[in-house]
Formats: C-alpha cells, structure tokens, sequence
C-alpha cells in the first residue's frame, strides 16, 4: 500500500509547529518525521487543496492513529472536503483522547453538516462556554447561530450572536467572522440597512487585521460607520501512545459504534 502522497524534500518536521512535534514523541524518530512532514503539508494545503490536504491526514493517521493532534487534522480536512460523518468520528476520538474542547464549533459545524441542527445545539450546550478559549467561544457561539438558522429559528440566532465578544468598535482576529454571521441573520430578519453596516464592519476588520500580525493584537477601529472601504481594498486570504501502524487509515477504524448511538 502506498505510504501516502508525496512529501517534497525541503519539507520536515521543523515546518509542523512545536506543540504538535510535542504530541509526536511517543513515536519512533523516523515515524515522528514522517508523520509531521505530512502534517505539516496538511496545514499547508488546507486552504488551496483541501483534497490533498485529507490525502495527507491521512497517511499521517495510517502511522500514529492515536495521536490526538493527527486525528485532529484529519477532521479539520475531512470537513474542508465535505465528509461531516467523518468528521464526525474523527472529532470524537480527538476529544477523547485529548479531553480537549477545542474543535467543539467544527463539532457542531458538522452536526449540522449531516442535517442534525437538533443535534448540533445539544453538543453545543453540553459544553462549558465559561472554560473555552475566548476565540473557540466566538467560533461557538457561531455555529450555534448557524444551527438556529437551519431550524428556521432567526430571532434565537441573532440571540446566540449577543456576546461580549460582539464589540463593532475593536478588530480581534475573530471580529470578521462574527461580524459576518451577524449580517448574515440580519439579513435573514429582513433588516438589510443594519446587515449592510455590519457587513461594512467585518469588510473593515478584515482588511485592518490583515495589515498586521493579528495574533495577539487588537486594532482600534474609529467611527466604524464612517469609514469608507475603497475598492482597492481586497479581503485578505484565510490563514489558514507508541508507534501506531494500522493496515488502513485509523480514520475509518474506529468509533463506528459511537457514530450508531
């Protein structure tokens, strides 16, 4: 069986970030350069091909299926190329095995994905939103409005979306996406002006974080709704336990009778 997809040679291990080479330890050296070349390659593609991308979670998960962070890639590329059940499964045995909430809005993303809106709330409520980084609360909260509209709920969507992370004065690398969302239930209400400023917002955030390393800095955005975006202003693209030899990848393994209850 072939290993995987090629992996040029200026990759390595180096290029796969260091809290992820950490999760790889347990693996023998040449596995663990192996696995995080095609991790790395994974993160690199996700956005241009996310095909390969998968095709690369994949060979990485044939190798270390026990290991949260590759499981956790697989899912991230599974759902970029629209297998939610996969996803599904793929986030449940990272939560499990890293007793980490951190993909919990991909989690409620992909319920929603295989038509379970119902579903999707639930998993979202059965979490501590007090305990969750500040941006998987956002991307949460997010989702959560998504599901909301998928029921025909939009008056509860828009309610989903009054957090305090809701600040339309100060860009955080988050503020586009939920500005965006915003607009988007405000349209979904009938109220075009007010999904139209707030459209303006996250075109405004969007295009000031994307001037800086928007990592750990917040801009000050001045009188939001006179700033004028001119046409040259172009949205900036999304950033996107031992050696573990399976005979297929460990993506279609496992879980399947938690996927049945």
């Amino acid at each position: 069986m072939p290993a995987g997809p090629v992996v040029p040679d200026e990759v390595t291990a180096r290029d796969l970030n260091g809290a992820a080479r950490n999760e790889l330890k347990t693996l023998s050296k040449d596995n663990a350069e192996q696995v995080a070349r095609h991790l790395a390659m994974a993160a690199r593609l996700i956005d241009e091909d996310p095909t390969l991308a998968h095709q690369h979670a994949l060979a990485a998960s044939r190798s270390a299926g026990r290991i949260a962070v590759v499981r956790e890639t697989v899912a991230i590329t599974a759902y970029a190329v629209g297998d939610f059940a996969l996803a599904l499964r793929e986030l449940r045995t990272f939560r499990r095995i890293s007793g980490r909430d951190d993909q919990i809005a991909l989690m409620v993303d992909s319920e929603r994905g295989v038509g379970r809106p119902d579903r999707a709330l639930e998993v979202g409520r059965a979490v501590d939103r007090a305990s969750l980084p500040t941006d998987v609360r956002v991307e949460l909260a997010i989702a959560m409005s998504g599901a909301r509209l998928d029921l025909g709920q939009p008056d509860r969507a828009l309610q989903e979306l009054d957090i305090p992370e809701l600040d339309p004065d100060t860009a955080f690398p988050w503020s586009p996406g939920l500005f965006a969302a915003r607009a988007a239930v405000l349209e979904e209400l009938g109220q075009n002006d007010e999904a139209a400023q707030w459209q303006r917002r996250a075109d405004i955030a969007a295009a000031a974080l994307g001037e800086i390393d928007a990592d750990s800095e917040t801009i000050e955005i001045d009188e939001v709704d006179e700033i004028e975006l001119g046409e040259e202003i172009e949205d900036p693209a999304d950033d996107a336990g031992g050696d573990d030899v399976d005979d297929e990848p460990a993506s279609v393994q496992e879980d399947d009778e938690e996927e049945r209850s």
